[in-house]
């Protein structure tokens, strides 16, 4: 697939534009300057090691989170070269490291594939760090340079000889420019076994010394290990199908497996980046696979008196759709959207020559797949006329909306907020406190249906989630509209105990199977009501946590009296408005998929059918329990 490169030097290093902009404007490069681009940091330096392993230069690299805060990130592969850049009569090391769009990645002879495109990577995060220093070690001889704030602090010294190769680099993220210095190391374990997965062979190694924990992600099974990984606590009909194609410089790998589950699990990638937002090659992919099972349970006769949709062939997959291509177009929001248009015609023609093949050779598993999607087709046409019902309504004035929904004026959704509030109680407490211009407010009876162990037609045929549905305008499913968003804030508000927490995860994994771009577009949101109000004479105070509560209690002196709310209900219109409804004084906690793979794996185990995997994830948990209810 990739021509192989004798020699890797300063000629292949191309520089575009210069590094001055990366320390005033951090967040165009990294995202955020919180935790989210801290984390980014490390990426970005483990994309080069990466990219050396998609070319078969690499197969170990090791991250090392030590107690200081510093990482380490160190392969084998060829090490940045060091030889004088013939135009910019400097090190090419020195290039790379201080130079924006320096790199590699331009020269399609050095890295014909590679997920560091831009080439910004490492050079942002030597800009971005208090110190970093680089390590390299090639044919033969040993070099270093030392950086702080993306300043050489020396030239590129040659230490002599040694025996090893690869690229070390050390370094600490800036105070000047991060909100935050502590690494989580579950974040960064789940993007490591992500990538070791999409690498067959290679082997990741992450030492967290904070913790004394040191793990080794290594799958010899690639992408077909990390569908088994997936489906860990599923329960699959059939073996894993897996189909590996090329076509000129594009290669196509697919693994996918159904279970007994109603929700999918597809994730697409290219040249190892997780493209969240789809794009033409998982398009292809849907199409292939649609017609494909159409056809073959046509021919068979398997398949009488319906057509399968592509929701149905969806229900119960897990797939891994990983496409490698020289020169991908990323488009979309978060950039991570395939743009690139031949890519559709390309995998729907390499899956439908694969997937075809396999069906005919594999007659046993071909129709088990089949009749769980035909089982999904006549669940989806039991749900067709409460699905009409839902969509004939459309927006409805508040007087017949269901649910005893109070609707706000405002018909801008962009400045429309809804609350979702636990029981009648609360719900009363809410429409007499709240701000009747632009807040709306649905009461819940009880907990909804887990969706996670329902089909479409059940799903469809629960009030409350009908409630739901018809309140916020977008219809589900494959008739789903973001556009038709009533509210641009969605606010769930629930007690702060058991119930209440298990109400908010009920909501959350309806809205995450089921409406996941209200999630994406970062509509859902969570109240966070306190937990106590303390009075001091004529001072009421309110805290949300223990902690406040007790450095509230220090600050005010004894004899304070406290009051603990156990409920929403137990607070009167006034005290809800002020402590969780009014814009300028209620705290609000945004509901974002960070990590889309790791929540889909997390939503399974807690609210799926497998009671062992839930027994264990609250064993090895129940160690980080805050507030417990007895």
């Amino acid at each position: 697939m990739t021509e192989n490169i004798k020699t890797y030097n300063a000629n292949n290093i191309t520089v575009l534009e210069g590094l001055e902009a990366v320390r005033k404007r951090p967040s165009m490069y990294i995202g955020s300057t919180g935790e989210r681009g801290l984390h980014h940091l490390v990426y970005e330096v483990v994309d080069n090691s990466i990219d050396e392993a998609m070319v078969g230069e690499c197969n170990e690299i090791i991250i090392i989170i030590h107690k200081d805060n510093q990482i380490t990130v160190k392969d084998n592969g060829r090490g940045i070269p060091v030889d004088i850049h013939p135009k910019y009569k400097v090190s090419a090391l020195e290039l790379v490291m201080t130079k924006l769009h320096a790199g590699g990645k331009f020269d399609k002879k050095t890295y014909q594939i590679s997920g560091g495109l831009h080439g910004v990577g490492v050079s942002v995060v030597n800009a971005l760090s208090e110190f970093l220093e680089v390590t390299v070690e090639k044919d033969g001889l040993k070099y270093v340079q030392k950086y702080k704030r993306g300043i050489p602090q020396g030239p590129v010294e040659n230490l002599g000889k040694t025996n090893g190769r690869g690229t070390t680099v050390i370094f600490k993220a800036d105070t000047e420019i991060f909100s935050v210095l502590e690494y989580d190391s579950e974040t960064l374990l789940n993007r490591l076994r992500e990538l070791a997965f999409l690498n067959k062979g290679l082997k990741i190694i992450i030492e967290d010394q904070k913790n004394d924990k040191k793990q080794e992600f290594s799958y010899e099974g690639g992408i077909l290990s990390f569908v088994e990984f997936l489906n860990k606590n599923k329960t699959a009909i059939h073996i894993p199908i897996y189909l590996k194609k090329k076509k000129d410089d594009v290669e196509l790998e697919v693994a996918m497996q159904y279970t007994t589950a109603y929700s999918e699990s597809v994730f697409s990638f290219v040249n190892n980046i997780n493209t969240h937002e789809g794009g033409t090659h998982l398009i292809g992919f849907k199409t292939a696979l649609t017609r494909t099972l159409n056809n073959y349970g046509e021919k068979e006769g398997l398949i009488k008196d319906v057509k399968l949709s592509s929701d149905d062939v969806r229900e119960g997959l897990t797939a891994i759709i990983s496409l490698k291509i020289p020169n991908p177009q990323f488009e979309g929001q978060t950039k991570t959207k395939l743009g690139n248009s031949d890519m559709k015609g390309i995998v729907d023609s390499l899956v439908t020559n694969g997937l075809s093949t396999f069906l005919e050779e594999n007659p046993g598993v071909s129709k088990n797949i089949i009749l769980k999607a035909v089982s999904a087709a006549k669940a989806r046409e039991a749900a067709k006329r409460a699905r009409e019902l839902v969509r004939r309504k459309g927006v409805l004035e508040s007087t017949t909306l269901p649910g005893k929904l109070a609707d706000c004026s405002e018909r801008d959704p962009s400045k429309s907020e809804l609350y979702l509030v636990e029981g009648d109680s609360a719900g009363g407490s809410a429409k007499q406190g709240r701000n009747k211009e632009f807040q709306a407010i649905l009461p819940l009876r009880g907990k909804i249906l887990n969706v996670e162990k329902s089909r479409i037609n059940k799903i469809m045929s629960s009030q409350e989630i009908i409630k739901i549905i018809t309140a916020i305008g977008t219809n589900i499913g494959e008739d789903f509209n973001i556009d038709k968003a009533r509210y641009h804030k969605i606010i769930i508000m629930t007690d702060a105990d058991v119930d209440g927490n298990h109400i908010t995860t009920l909501l959350l994994t309806f809205f995450f199977r089921y409406m996941s771009q209200l999630v994406e577009k970062g509509y859902i949101y969570l109240a966070q009501p306190p937990l106590y109000l303390i009075k001091q004479g004529k001072q009421k105070i309110y805290a949300q946590t223990e902690e406040e509560k007790e450095r509230t209690l220090k600050e005010v002196g004894p004899g304070a009296g406290i009051q603990r709310y156990k409920g929403l209900g137990e607070m009167n219109p006034e005290q809800l408005w002020e402590t969780t409804m009014d814009p300028k004084n209620r705290t609000l906690k945004q509901i974002k998929i960070e990590d889309a793979i790791e929540a889909d794996r997390i939503f399974n185990i807690l609210m799926g059918e497998n009671v062992e995997p839930r027994r264990e994830f609250i064993e090895n948990n129940a160690k980080k329990v805050v507030d417990l209810d007895i």
